[in-house]
C-alpha cells in the first residue's frame, strides 16, 4: 500500500499540481471575461483548454522519463506533443465562429481559446512570469482595446440590419423606406428560411446624422414585417 501511494504521489507531483492550478486560475480569468460578455466559449471552456494544454505539456516533460532512463536507445522530443496541441486546438476555435449573413462573430473568442492553449503550455513548462504577463496583456486587450478599436473602425458609422419578412412581401417596398430616409444601401443579402419567411441583411454605408430608431419604427410597422433588429 505504501509503495502504491509513493507511486501515486511522486517527487514531481506537487510541482505538476501547482502548474495545473495556475493554469486553471489564469485561463479562468480570461474565460470569465468571455462569459461576462455572453460569448459562445466562456468560463468552463477556457479552463478546460488551459488545463488540458498544461496537462499535455506535463505529459511531454515527465510522462516518458521512466522509459528514457531505462533504455539508452530511446530518444524523445518534448516539443512534439505541444506542437500537436497548438495545431489541434483550431477545431475548437472554429466551432466558436458564427457566420450569420454578412456578420461574422466569434473570431476574438477563437483567438482567446488559442491563446489560452498557449498559456497552458508555458505554465506546464514552468514559465510562470511569462504566463502571468501574457494573461494581463490578453485581459487588457479584451476589456479595454475593444472600445478603443471602435473609434478607428472604418465601418463605425455603418448600420447592419436584419429584417424578417413574410413571403408575400415585396422587397422593393422595404428599400423604398430606406430611400425615404435618404440612406444608401451598401449591401443587401437575402436568405430564404425553411418556413418560407425571408431574412434580409441590409448594410447602410453611413447612418451618421440619422435616427436609426425612427427607421426601425417605420419598417416594423409595415405589413408582413415580422422582425427588425440591428446586427453587431
Amino acid at each position: 500500500m505504501a509503495i502504491a501511494i509513493d507511486n501515486l504521489f511522486s517527487d514531481d507531483f506537487v510541482l505538476m499540481a501547482t502548474r495545473i492550478f495556475i493554469a486553471l486560475i489564469l485561463s479562468g480569468l480570461i474565460g470569465f471575461e468571455r462569459e461576462r460578455n455572453n460569448h459562445s466559449a466562456g468560463f468552463r471552456t477556457h479552463i478546460l483548454v488551459g488545463v488540458g494544454a498544461c496537462l499535455m505539456m506535463l505529459l511531454s516533460l515527465y510522462g516518458f522519463e521512466e522509459y528514457i532512463q531505462k533504455h539508452d536507445n530511446i530518444r524523445f522530443d518534448p516539443a512534439r506533443i505541444p506542437s500537436y496541441v497548438i495545431s489541434g486546438i483550431g477545431f475548437l476555435g472554429a466551432g466558436t465562429i458564427i457566420v450569420n449573413g454578412m456578420t461574422i462573430k466569434g473570431l476574438t473568442t477563437a483567438a482567446s481559446i488559442w491563446a489560452v492553449a498557449g498559456l497552458g503550455l508555458v505554465i506546464g513548462v514552468g514559465m510562470y512570469s511569462e504566463a502571468v504577463l501574457t494573461t494581463i496583456v490578453i485581459l487588457l486587450s479584451l476589456v479595454f482595446l475593444n472600445k478603443f478599436e471602435k473609434l478607428f473602425r472604418k465601418d463605425r458609422n455603418k448600420l447592419s440590419t436584419q429584417i424578417v419578412i413574410a413571403p408575400e412581401m415585396d422587397i422593393e417596398s422595404i428599400l423604398k423606406v430606406f430611400d425615404e430616409f435618404n440612406l444608401k444601401v451598401g449591401k443587401l443579402e437575402i436568405e430564404k428560411k425553411v418556413d418560407l419567411d425571408r431574412n434580409l441583411f441590409i448594410v447602410i454605408d453611413s447612418i451618421k446624422g440619422y435616427d436609426k430608431y425612427k427607421l426601425y419604427d417605420r419598417v416594423s410597422k409595415m405589413e408582413h414585417v415580422k422582425k427588425v433588429n440591428e446586427r453587431q
